[in-house]
């Protein structure tokens, strides 16, 4: 059994997927606390779901991309059968992690999106680096910057760990706090080789928490 906080039909908001209609299946539960959490809810809140309720709400939607988001999904071992399931019925499956437990045991096929936790998330130091072995061309790493000090410090890991020649690297500001226009100017003038993303979400649908 899985704890679930919601289940739901949108327009994925992240990612080099964005703008693709998504299924979410958002799992109860996360051991971070990062200072910008905008999915606080899901840190409780849930319903007991078997892997294959989950199956017969998701394949209701008739949508080919599932991502599995929270909370921290990892936290819960039944959501590697889930994934696995998912890959076996021919769904194209996200995984969306907070970047501080292991990835082994993620079934191959899945797209790993990995946040990398900035200092302003108040989390930096829960990064499992060793995550950064297991990532290949498919998957990808996202950095939520807060300020300009979040930004050079995230510019520097990506230079120094050569994160741009392993996967698509994200850097996505703190909705509200950090203006894009910003970060883009930054990205620019430093030629740094990343994708700057916003949460097309938040401009779809401004004020809702929840389903989007």
């Amino acid at each position: 059994m899985l704890r679930v906080n919601e289940i739901f039909h949108s327009i994925q908001g992240e990612s080099t997927r964005a703008g693709c209609p998504c299924v979410f299946v958002r799992l109860t539960g996360c051991n971070l606390r990062c200072v910008w959490c905008d999915t606080a809810y899901a840190f409780h809140e849930g319903r007991e779901m078997s892997v294959e309720e989950i199956i017969r709400e998701v394949e209701r939607y008739r949508c080919p991309l599932v991502e599995l988001t929270g909370g921290e999904p990892l936290l819960q071992p039944e959501a590697i059968p889930l994934m696995g399931e998912l890959l076996r019925r021919g769904q194209s499956v996200l995984l969306e992690t907070g970047g501080s437990l292991s990835l082994e045991g993620v079934p191959e096929g899945v797209v790993r999106i990995v946040d990398v936790k900035c200092p302003g998330s108040g989390e930096a130091q829960r990064n499992h680096w060793a995550n950064l072995t297991l990532l290949d061309g498919r998957d990808e790493l996202k950095f939520v910057l807060a300020d300009r000090e979040d930004y050079v410090w995230a510019a520097r890991q990506v230079r120094d760990r050569g994160l741009a020649t392993r996967c698509a690297v994200l850097f996505s500001p703190v909705h509200a706090r950090l203006n894009p226009a910003d970060l883009a100017r930054w990205v620019l003038e430093d030629g740094l080789p990343v994708r700057v993303q916003i949460q097309l979400h938040k401009i779809l649908w401004p004020g809702v928490e929840r389903g989007v």
